[in-house]
């Protein structure tokens, strides 16, 4: 066999027509069959209305059309529903909003899941960018980089130390038993942003990094170039980013470092819809299949 230079994955799996049960079993049923390395989901506990925070990725600072009353499952529960009638796909947030989480509960529910989907999840962290929702949660905002690097340090104690213990400046804890823990020792963080700091977290702690729009070779440059000032190897940081316009680029962005693509199933965020419904899904499994060895 041909070794495998490109992964594919799906994205926004929790949003639209895939907030219905059945259609997200449909989905994820479809894109194991087709090949498909992985599944993604994003996450906002809430949406508050008019909110004023601009979200980062549209001119005109608003989500998805500027609709606030979007439905959006927990991405972890939509995550363990799917796992149970599946056995090979990666199951993976992009992005969970890490600093506005309690970092032992969210250790606990992602070493569960990890334990019991077979190791497959995978979990893109953010630090947020609406100052509407922190407050909403009671969730610090300010200082929430400096919490998510902690919080990672934290669930990493947690997932591989047998008797834990973790002394940081927002979470704390001393020879506590955290059960099950994930089937490796560790989940993959996998760090999404589309900014400098985004990019040298990833380099500094992450082990990957999924830049939130196309393939910014800057920032991609600025995350391999961080791991290894600290001493990291940065051929091990896997680069996930956007599937491109055109599908010649796949193999320019291969030859840029890129490991994985993702497509959006749903217009989710204002990016255009390449799958739009379960049976293009395996249409679009052999589109990519000649591209996964290129």
């Amino acid at each position: 066999d041909e070794e495998e230079i490109m992964k594919f994955g799906l994205r926004y799996c929790n949003t639209g027509r895939y907030v219905d049960p059945a259609e997200a079993i449909e989905l994820i049923l479809a894109a194991e069959q087709a090949g498909f390395e992985s599944a993604w989901t994003v996450e906002h506990t809430v949406i508050p209305a008019n909110y004023q925070s601009a979200y980062p990725y549209s001119e005109d600072g608003k989500m998805a059309g500027g609709q606030d009353d979007v439905a959006l499952p927990d991405p972890l529960i939509w995550m363990a529903y799917v796992a149970a009638v599946t056995s090979k796909i990666k199951l993976a947030t992009g992005i969970l909003i890490l600093p506005q989480h309690n970092p032992v509960i969210i250790a606990k529910q992602i070493a569960t899941l990890d334990m019991m989907s077979g190791g497959r999840v995978l979990l893109g962290i953010g630090v947020g960018w609406m100052r509407e929702e922190f407050e909403a949660l009671g969730a610090p905002f300010e200082d929430r980089g400096a919490r998510t690097d902690d919080y990672v340090a934290a669930m990493r104690a947690l997932w591989s130390q047998e008797i834990a213990t973790h002394h940081g400046e927002y979470a704390n804890f001393e020879n506590i038993y955290c059960r099950p823990q994930p089937i490796d020792g560790a989940v993959p963080i996998i760090v999404g942003g589309h900014s400098r700091p985004a990019a040298r977290r990833a380099g500094r702690l992450g082990n990957g990094y999924f830049p939130a729009r196309g393939a910014p070779a800057d920032l991609i440059s600025l995350a391999r170039e961080t791991a290894e000032e600290h001493g990291r190897d940065p051929d091990t940081l896997e680069i996930t980013t956007s599937f491109p316009d055109d599908v010649d680029q796949i193999s320019a962005l291969a030859n840029a470092g890129v490991d994985r693509l993702l497509i959006p199933v749903t217009p989710m965020a204002g990016l255009a819809t390449r799958i739009s419904n379960p049976d293009d899904v395996k249409n679009w499994g052999n589109i990519v299949d000649k591209y996964r060895s290129l």
